[in-house]
């Protein structure tokens, strides 16, 4: 059975408080640490895995935001004795609770590095660009999916589908100039690499680009709900980052080549398919955060979530409805 360790530095005064939390919340173990000469005292607490979250929350707001206070969560790679529950028939209720998820302080401790506009960051956008780029020009697979492992684009999508689900418009400020600044070093090399003539532009994985269709938008869907569907659970995100980088890294590449070539009409359907790939990967996020539960603790925050989360899927759905309606235009030869 999965268990977490959590730490909680407090006022002596909450100790009885956080003692009947962890037996409301039937933490394994509870261990409160006589106080320090500060008045501060040191509560560990033994849970499983899929109480966490309500047992944080009862914590925060027993302890509030006080100076000096602090929970910290940690996962416990094994005990000793192991802790074996007995087995008992589970409603359908029980079972959906078992599942484990990540708290919302995990998910947004997690995503909040990702969203970092560090010069890391731009370097391997620049230096994945490069590589997909050459290998789009040169119909090398490998080399598109190379570039695909290296790209750091899942870091910002996430990040703006979590910001958006929790209310933290610092964050979505955040995750937008870091996506930006990603596509824009992106674009640009495409476009020198485009500018400097030394490919041809008729190679299957550089056309396949420039196009969109229905198919897109499915692939975009999927990458988007398959990340922060992972990322709930948490399972390592490195191949779902290969499936978001599949669905922006290329098209951003192919549409700076054509630009640079003044190839402008397949220049457009290469951004058409960069646009549509945005959408849908940011639109699935937020559908699969909102789904799975992921909210902040007080009503007000709850408030400002909901109004973010109503805007910001108005927007995205509209956009997309408005995307698939060029896109069959275009298929039809009416646009």
């Amino acid at each position: 059975m999965p268990l977490y360790r959590i730490e909680v530095i407090a006022d002596e005064k909450h100790a009885k408080a956080i003692k009947k939390i962890a037996d409301k919340f039937e933490a394994l173990d509870c261990y409160v640490d006589t106080a320090a000469d500060g008045g501060r005292q040191h509560s560990t607490l033994l849970v499983s895995q899929t109480d966490r979250q309500e047992l944080v929350d009862a914590i925060q707001s027993e302890i509030g935001d006080l100076e000096g206070s602090r929970i910290i969560l940690m996962a416990v790679e094994a005990t000793l004795p192991n802790e074996q529950k007995e087995e008992k028939e589970q409603s359908k209720e029980d079972v959906k609770k078992k599942e484990a998820l990540a708290t919302r302080e995990e998910l947004f401790t997690q995503v909040e590095s990702g969203a970092d506009l560090t010069l890391s960051y731009l370097l391997l956008t620049a230096l994945s660009t490069i590589v997909a780029a050459i290998g789009l020009v040169e119909n090398n697979i490998a080399a598109v999916i190379g570039a695909m492992v290296i790209a750091p684009l899942l870091g910002p999508n996430l990040a703006l589908s979590l910001s958006v689900a929790l209310g933290e418009r610092k964050l979505i400020l955040k995750a937008l100039l870091t996506g930006a600044a990603g596509i824009g070093v992106a674009l640009v090399i495409g476009i020198a690499v485009g500018a400097s003539g030394l490919f041809a532009l008729d190679a299957p994985e550089l056309l396949s680009r420039t196009d969109v269709g229905i198919s897109g938008v499915i692939l975009a869907l999927s990458s988007g709900a398959a990340a922060a569907l992972t990322m709930t659970t948490g399972i390592p995100l490195a191949l779902v980052g290969v499936m978001v980088a599949v669905a922006l890294l290329p098209p951003v590449a192919a549409a700076g080549i054509m630009l640079g070539s003044l190839e402008y009409a397949q220049a457009i359907g290469a951004l058409l398919l960069l646009v549509v790939n945005i959408v849908c990967v940011n639109l699935a996020g937020l559908a699969v955060f909102v789904v799975r539960g992921v909210r902040p603790r007080t009503w007000l925050e709850k408030r400002a979530a909901r109004q973010s989360t109503i805007v910001s899927t108005t927007v995205w759905l509209s956009m997309l409805i408005l995307l698939v309606i060029i896109i069959v235009l275009r298929k039809n030869d009416v646009l």
